[in-house]
């Protein structure tokens, strides 16, 4: 599936989920996730290698985890994320597969998140990385054959203006990079 995602830094994110609110919009109960992301052994930032990130979800402490590996490969030319993932059984089995192709690890992200259906195919997530300060609100659209993805970059950048953010605040590097 492709994906636009464009993430920035709250200046306030009081501020941030009082607007939100104010228009009936609110985020579902915070969940916790931990992400290994693996790169490729020639990995260089700003290419459109692919990462593999093995990740695990806990949504509530009375259910069980949720392991996926998810393959992320970001175009540099067109701004497009490329997102495939599958949910596993054996986490360990994973990971060990991962090295035994040639990735190796990057880093390790531990996070509290909170998400916000905006409409088909797009989500508003609230992150708090563990590592890094402040909170961040990320937006994904995924995108159809007819969708023009400037057209979509420019909506969500009105979206985050409409709720009080300068676009001077948008992070162009993943969690992983900013660690």
């Amino acid at each position: 599936m492709k994906k636009i995602i464009v993430k920035c830094k709250l200046k306030n994110r009081d501020e941030f989920e009082k607007k939100l609110t104010e228009i009936d919009m609110d985020f579902s109960p915070m969940y916790w996730r931990h992400e290994r992301v693996f790169v490729p052994r020639n990995y260089q930032k700003k290419s459109s290698f692919p990462r593999l990130i093995l990740r695990t979800e806990m949504k509530a402490v009375d259910r069980p985890a949720k392991y996926e590996l998810e393959l992320r490969r970001h175009i540099e030319d067109s701004g497009v994320d490329v997102v495939d993932s599958t949910v596993i059984r054996d986490y360990s089995e994973a990971a060990s597969i991962i090295l035994q192709l040639g990735f190796e690890a990057q880093n390790e992200v531990s996070s509290r998140r909170q998400e916000l259906v905006l409409g088909k195919g797009t989500r508003m997530f609230l992150d708090k990385v563990d590592g890094v300060a402040g909170y961040f609100a990320k937006i994904e659209a995924e995108l159809d054959d007819n969708d023009k993805v400037e057209d979509v970059r420019r909506e969500i950048l009105m979206t985050f203006e409409q709720f009080g953010q300068d676009p001077s605040t948008v992070v162009a590097d993943t969690y992983s990079e900013q660690m």
